[in-house]
């Protein structure tokens, strides 16, 4: 099942130079690490997830010796080895260029990891049910519906940037442990869900 994993690391071969170089860049005028995080990883899981549907490639990799949970699990576990990747290269980057050993926050470091799951969790299974390429669409709908929100509520914006603020200066742990198992149970939840679509789904 690991081998699946590499493949989907070494298959962007050619395109991780390019997200390391404009890591870089980003660092060096001060963008957000979370938002660099986030955003680098989101991008390489469904960029991985993406070339398993070109060319017939799914009965392809339902012809290898895997099955098709394997397949699946080999998603998710590989959505938190690329989230890890682009995590430390991100900071310990940060840390040669910019000197700010304060920026290794752990909280920072668990809202990327959190976020990223909680984006899987939802791009996964509707990428196994309508195909990724569908999905661009439905982020544009969802786009329309925050820049629609923003409209009619002009303080959502700041409400919700206060509470990622918040939850990054949060000292409470209960709180950390709620918000860490109600991710966990998500990330399981959707998981599963994918197991069962695409075990179901006929090539």
């Amino acid at each position: 099942m690991f081998n699946l994993v590499l493949k989907d690391i070494l298959i962007q071969k050619k395109l991780i130079p390019f997200y390391l170089a404009t890591i870089i860049l980003y660092l060096l005028i001060d963008a957000s690490l979370v938002k660099i995080g986030i955003i680098y990883s989101l991008v390489s899981i469904m960029n991985a997830f993406s070339y398993d549907e070109k060319d017939n490639a799914n009965i392809l990799l339902n012809s290898l010796p895997y099955t098709r949970k394997e397949v699946v699990n080999s998603k998710y576990i590989g959505a938190l080895i690329f989230t890890s990747i682009f995590i430390i290269f991100t900071y310990v980057s940060n840390f040669l260029l910019n000197r700010e050993e304060a920026m290794f926050l752990w909280q920072d470091i668990l809202l990327i990891i959190g976020l990223v799951m909680v984006g899987v969790s939802f791009m996964f299974p509707f990428s196994y049910k309508f195909k990724s390429q569908y999905l661009l669409m439905a982020l544009i709908a969802l786009f329309g519906i925050y820049m629609l929100t923003i409209k009619i509520f002009p303080n959502f914006n700041n409400i919700l940037g206060d509470l990622i603020s918040k939850f990054i200066t949060l000292q409470e742990t209960q709180m950390y442990l709620v918000a860490i198992l109600t991710i966990v149970i998500l990330y399981i939840g959707s998981w599963l869900l994918s197991i069962r679509i695409y075990e179901r789904k006929a090539f």
